[in-house]
């Protein structure tokens, strides 16, 4: 599914617009001509032809990029916020955020960030609410300090995230990492958003007792939006084999279609502890009012240092630290396995405009928080529109102004099921791992902080997680092997932090006694 780019671009490049060839152009004096001048400019401003690409292929990526990550405009509300009391995450004085609100500043965010990325990364990937950090602010973070604090930690993390990029630290930290780990954390992504794919969609789940997973129900596939699931599944596969132009939007469209007719026919209505055969997250049916006006209020709504006067200078640092840690390099291996699937990284695992992402991306955590709707970070789903054809940042600037519709148009949004995002999720996932082929498993040294790094990231359903374990037993394993002049100094280094990172509950509470 790679396509390779012929041209080596500078990865520290920011300005927009600059790769590719100057071509002149005549003012077009038909529409036809208009149209053909048009894409001409965006030809040269994204480098399409240069990077293999077509502006329809951009285009269709992007749509299809939208619809597998338009969950999370649903989502993040349900994580963040309630409609009341009982229904939301309380923080410490008992408040918490509406659920509209919150859907309106995910739809903002997300619209924002990504179009931003698009024009200056010209990559085609779309940066989102984080789940991670979403659920951590959720379930850990505000049981200690209010929203509006938490938030404010969240703009801490990206503004410490940002002066990472603009100085160059997470760029070297970036070259430092070995080849065949950057393969492991692209095949170990696959991997990870496949599982989540067959889990979301009921295919695999958790039982009471015996093994920690299994298929469907007791070994069986028992509802009709599983087995939805697997026709998408079936559908899509069929038509990327086939090398069907647009084959993931059709599958998505056409599944979606057939989860409408299923859901007219035998009224499912959502899932839930009394309704277990029911769709996940989104019911395949359009009613009600299709456009409303999105709720801004809660933009601007975050207290910068009032965690640190709440609850202390040390254990403020420890949250952030925590955020930091997850945003920076779960962020780093999803773009690092999002540019190897699209084919644009070179020799040494660079990929173009690298430091204009890490900053963009930084960027995202402090608008997240200034917007109450948590850190914003790069999606994996992206995968989708990359296995869609897509090349450019066209691609992430289509997503982003859908994301920017999708704050009046909820109920379209809501239309396409989980199950039907899912089969498109194990499809991508399918394709990067493919990636496996770049490790050496010959040599145990290398073969396993590969694995490591391949199965923690969907067994502990965390990039970051993956990450960390891949590089400390690199360090330990290739060092214990007499190879530790081979080893970059930022690899110990941040192999250390990860140390820490993995034991910062019983370090907190050591530090705390």
């Amino acid at each position: 599914m790679s396509i390779e780019t012929s041209a080596q671009t500078s990865t520290d490049e920011f300005e927009p617009g600059s790769e590719g060839t100057q071509q002149t152009t005549t003012a077009p004096t038909t529409r036809a001509g208009a149209a053909k001048a048009a894409n001409g400019f965006l030809d040269r401003f994204f480098s399409i032809t240069l990077r293999g690409s077509t502006v329809s292929r951009e285009i269709r990526g992007g749509l299809v990029t939208f619809f597998t990550m338009a969950y999370i405009v649903i989502l993040n509300p349900l994580i963040l916020g309630g409609f009341n009391a009982s229904s939301a995450p309380l923080d410490v004085t008992g408040a918490f955020l509406p659920a509209a609100q919150v859907g309106a500043v995910t739809g903002l965010t997300a619209g924002v960030l990504t179009i931003l990325f698009g024009i200056f990364a010209n990559l085609p990937f779309g940066l989102a609410a984080g789940l991670g950090i979403n659920s951590f602010l959720a379930v850990a973070v505000v049981k200690d300090v209010s929203w509006p604090e938490a938030m404010g930690l969240v703009v801490i993390n990206g503004v410490l995230i940002v002066l990472f990029g603009v100085t160059g630290a997470r760029t070297a930290i970036f070259r430092a990492v070995p080849r065949e780990l950057k393969a492991a954390i692209t095949v170990g992504i696959g991997l990870f958003i496949a599982f989540i794919g067959f889990v979301d969609s009921g295919f695999v789940r958790g039982t009471q007792s015996g093994p920690p997973v299994q298929l469907g129900e007791n070994g069986s596939i028992t509802t009709l939006p599983t087995l939805i699931f697997v026709v998408g599944l079936i559908l899509m596969g069929i038509l990327v084999a086939r090398k069907i132009q647009g084959g993931l939007l059709i599958g998505i469209v056409a599944t979606t279609g057939l989860a409408m007719v299923v859901e007219a026919i035998w009224h499912l209505g959502p899932a839930g502890p009394k309704n277990p055969d029911g769709w996940h997250l989104n019911t395949p049916v359009l009613s009600g009012q299709l456009i409303s006006v999105p709720d801004l209020s809660l933009v601007g709504h975050f207290d910068l240092f009032g965690a640190f006067s709440r609850i202390g200078l040390l254990a403020g640092l420890t949250l952030v630290f925590t955020l930091v840690f997850t945003n920076f390099f779960d962020a780093m291996g999803t773009m690092t396995g999002l540019a190897k699937s699209a084919g644009l990284t070179q020799k040494d695992g660079t990929f173009p405009r690298l430091k204009a992402a890490f900053i963009i991306e930084g960027f995202g955590a402090v608008l997240g928080g200034v917007n109450s709707g948590s850190s914003n970070t790069v999606y994996v789903d992206s995968a989708s529109g990359i296995g869609e054809g897509a090349r450019t940042g066209l691609a992430s600037v289509v997503t982003g102004a859908l994301f920017l519709g999708s704050m009046f148009l909820t109920p379209l949004t809501s239309v396409v099921p989980l199950e039907v995002a899912s089969s498109a999720l194990v499809v991508v996932g399918t394709m990067m791992a493919g990636q496996i082929r770049e490790i050496n498993f010959r040599k145990f040294s290398v073969a396993l902080p590969s694995f490591l790094t391949i199965v923690t990231m969907p067994l502990t359903y965390s990039i970051a997680n993956g990450i960390g374990a891949g590089f400390v037993t690199w360090v330990i394993v290739r060092a214990a092997s007499g190879k530790a002049r081979k080893i970059h100094p930022l690899m110990w280094v941040v192999a250390a932090g990860f140390v820490v990172y993995f034991v910062r509950g019983p370090l907190g509470h050591l530090i705390g006694a």
